[in-house]
């Protein structure tokens, strides 16, 4: 644009930024909620139709083997947005949320969002418009760290007991994916996917007006539950389209060893056991909103094409965490399992090949380093997360180990096709080999012991880093090494 080009001029002589203006690009984030990496269409894993997805797949790297690292709380998004928002690893990210008070902390005086520190405070600092809609779930304040912000959404849209303990074989299923009298998505008037892309497309019109380049944190709720979607998404899935997953068990077998139990809000919401008929009916409905804000995703696609900032504008796409949906014989995300644990990401813009695709082991909260560094920023100091732009330059082959932890109960780490899997309250060790066996359902361990052994002995190395304190070596003494 020619007003931008004046001003970099100017910049460029008052030296006042580190990057004239058309060399900083515009960061464009689309984040979703609950989205298994395993439900884009075009990675043809399951048949699910994401036509725009499938656009930037297309135009941009897929990074195959990318995780969320854990959570303290049974609320996994929490602890993933603040990873993300912060750039700190999981059990460091947990003092951090709790400088933000809540859940009967007081606020600190002096945190992240005081200090400048926040994600979206380090991209203003570096001479960007921000923008925020959508779920927030972090305790930061969103008016305070973004520059515009726009119908700020909860964790989880209102939920109702109609929405649990669903369906039943046998009897009439008393909830609707499309009845807006249930509220959730529909809270409002407008369903809640439909507002995000609405408020996405008047920060577009307002960024054209700016001669900076803007940073724009895009969160939709969906796929989350309650899964609503209109009429004619659901009708795309008929109950003879969906295949079960090769994995379902009617239940896990450790659901209370594993703080996963049957009185957990994501487990509730199918009936126990489980069948497959009500496994069919949640996968239809949890596809049907991913293809609901897919046509929303296009739509601001469509826009970015239209203002002209399209080939300057690098785009992100990925989820705080996955989803079970009936495998494994669990519902929700409270394990590590991939499955719930690993998350689509896909990187499209300027020196990034298209169609390309890469198995580097990466986390999603590696966009916030990413965004910064093409943002000729500094990165501070306690940012752990790397960027990806090694990665797509193929300078780097992503992360040797990737750590996962849920609250005291469940630690796993993965390396070089494999994943050790520990339960400490059980305690149970198990072993996959995830490049030949990515379902995760054959236990591996007891003819691997050496194998699992020197996959602890990473483990132990990652703890440290991570600021996890549960001591492993009392637990499972079996797995240290005979050194």
């Amino acid at each position: 644009m020619t007003r931008r080009l004046l001003l970099s001029g100017l910049v460029c002589v008052l030296g006042c930024l580190p990057l004239r203006a058309e060399e900083r690009p515009n960061i464009l984030f689309l984040f979703a909620d609950d989205q298994c990496f395993d439900t884009i269409g075009a990675y043809g894993l399951k048949d699910v139709d994401t036509p725009h997805l499938d656009r930037l797949v297309e135009r941009g790297m897929t990074f195959t083997h990318c995780y969320n690292m854990g959570s303290w709380s049974g609320a996994v998004c929490v602890a993933s947005r603040h990873m993300l928002n912060t750039g700190a690893f999981v059990w460091k990210a947990e003092k951090l949320a709790n400088e933000f008070g809540g859940r009967g902390k007081p606020k600190a005086a002096e945190n992240f969002e005081t200090r400048g520190l926040m994600w979206s405070q380090l991209m203003g600092q570096a001479g960007y418009d921000t923008y925020f809609t959508g779920k927030w779930h972090v305790r930061a304040n969103p008016e305070v760290i973004f520059q515009n912000v726009r119908n700020v959404r909860g964790g989880m849209p209102k939920q109702t007991e109609a929405g649990y303990n669903r369906p039943v074989d046998g009897q009439p299923d008393p909830w609707s994916p499309y009845d807006p009298r249930f509220g959730g998505f529909w809270e409002g008037g407008t369903h809640w996917s439909e507002v995000v892309k609405d408020d996405t497309l008047h920060f577009l019109e307002a960024a054209e007006k700016s001669e900076k380049p803007f940073f724009m944190y895009i969160a939709f709720n969906a796929p989350h539950d309650p899964r609503q979607a209109p009429k004619e998404f659901v009708d795309r899935y008929p109950l003879d389209r969906i295949e079960v997953p090769a994995n379902f068990l009617a239940e896990y077998p450790y659901n209370e060893e594993i703080d996963n139990p049957r009185t957990l809000r994501d487990e509730k919401l199918a009936p126990f056991p489980r069948t497959k008929n009500a496994i069919r009916v949640h996968l239809q409905e949890y596809f049907a909103i991913i293809t609901h804000m897919d046509e929303q995703m296009g739509l601001i696609l469509d826009a970015l094409e239209g203002s002209g900032e399209a080939e300057n504008t690098y785009i992100f796409f990925t989820a705080d965490h996955g989803l079970a949906v009936g495998q494994h014989g669990l519902v929700g995300k409270q394990n590590l399992y991939d499955h719930s644990m690993r998350v689509p990401m896909i990187a499209v813009g300027p020196g990034i090949e298209p169609g390309a695709s890469t198995p580097a082991p990466v986390y999603l909260q590696d966009v916030m380093p990413t965004s910064l560094e093409l943002a000729g920023a500094e990165i501070p100091g306690h940012v752990q997360f790397r960027s990806l732009k090694p990665v797509w330059e193929g300078e780097s082959d992503g992360y040797e180990s990737i750590y996962g932890g849920y609250l005291k109960s469940q630690r796993c780490v993965i390396r070089d096709g494999w994943k050790l899997l520990l339960y400490t309250k059980v305690p149970k060790i198990q072993l996959f080999h995830v490049a030949e066996d990515p379902l995760e359902v054959n236990d591996v361990y007891a003819g691997n012991r050496e194998r699992a052994r020197q996959l602890f002995a990473e483990l132990l190395a990652l703890q440290p880093e991570t600021g996890d304190v549960v001591d492993l070596r009392e637990v499972f003494p079996e797995l240290l090494s005979a050194e």
